[in-house]
């Protein structure tokens, strides 16, 4: 039983990754239903199904199409990996942060083991979480999010820096981070303006997250995954 209690209007690091650190996102439809499921099961009522959405184009407004919600969360950021996820969550409702992962996780793993032909648990038990307490180290962790697909290119990112991957993140789909710096990917799942008023621009939040030194890690270690 999870004894983490949610606080509303509250933030929350959620993070998990695959059993036995295996994939759980194999090819482009898998991250893409994975974003849909974070839009439409963020809802008090019933989810649209993925198979009635076209899948062949590229942005979000071609397969979702936001309409009013019910929301349980506030969606800040998100970042998918091969073989886990980063998300930063604002309760909106009581229980709001753990039915929405109650049906983004059952309801992923339905879908990834139907086609694939598998069954049991896909995630690495009970998601994890970390209770964002202040500005500071929401501003801190979004970056922290937001860089973590540098490890594709440099596993020793957190300490040599990023200079060397910033083109590599600046094409990289599967996260927030292109929305927060002015290139729309997948806006209707976020509400960025929770960060982004922290900083003067899109361009200043870039900098902010270019600007990682080896030092900073020290300020999201309670949220890095091992």
């Amino acid at each position: 039983m999870r004894k983490t209690i949610f606080a509303n209007n509250e933030y929350y690091h959620i993070y998990n990754r695959g059993v036995d650190k295996r994939k759980i996102f194999l090819d482009r439809t898998d991250y893409i239903r994975f974003i849909h499921n974070l839009y439409e099961f963020n809802d008090e009522n019933p989810a649209i199904e993925f198979s009635r959405l076209n899948h062949h184009v590229g942005g979000l407004a071609s397969h979702i199409e936001p309409r009013s919600r019910a929301k349980l969360v506030e969606i800040v950021c998100f970042c998918l990996m091969p073989n886990h996820f980063h998300l930063i969550l604002k309760q909106l409702v009581d229980n709001g942060i753990s039915r929405f992962m109650h049906k983004l996780g059952t309801g992923y793993t339905m879908a990834f083991n139907v086609k694939r032909n598998r069954s049991g648990v896909l995630f690495q038990g009970t998601f994890k979480t970390t209770h964002v307490k202040n500005e500071t180290y929401l501003s801190h962790l979004s970056r922290y999010i937001h860089l973590n697909p540098s490890e594709l290119k440099n596993l020793n990112w957190k300490r040599e820096g990023v200079k060397e991957v910033n083109q590599f993140l600046e094409n990289y789909r599967w996260s927030s981070y292109l929305d927060y710096i002015g290139k729309e990917n997948f806006p209707s799942v976020i509400n960025k303006e929770l960060i982004l008023g922290i900083f003067d621009s899109n361009d200043s939040y870039k900098e902010f997250t270019r600007g990682w030194l080896a030092e900073d890690e020290a300020t999201v270690k309670d949220s890095i995954l091992e």
